[in-house]
């Protein structure tokens, strides 16, 4: 069997260069997560306003930084539901 370190550290900075070079953008919108995620617009909205989403507020819109959606992702992976904040 293959012994693999896996450096949590390069997961998550290779996952955001792929990310940010995929959407051209460091910032995701409603949009863009659903792209990525596959959930429905209202589900998004949901994590938008969860309490443990790490959104920044421009203006009316919300948005996440392709760093911080990736680190909330690869942390928050085993968890099966979103709680409304």
């Amino acid at each position: 069997m293959n012994n693999i370190n896996i450096n949590i550290n390069d997961l998550i900075q290779n996952e955001v260069n792929r990310i940010s070079l995929k959407y051209g953008k460091d910032f995701l919108d409603c949009d863009d997560l659903i792209k990525i995620t596959g959930l429905g617009r209202d589900n998004v909205r949901t994590l938008l306003r969860s309490k443990d989403f790490p959104t920044t507020k421009v203006g009316k819109r919300q948005v996440v930084s392709v760093l911080n959606f990736v680190t909330w992702l690869t942390l928050n992976n085993n968890k099966s539901e979103v709680k409304n904040g």
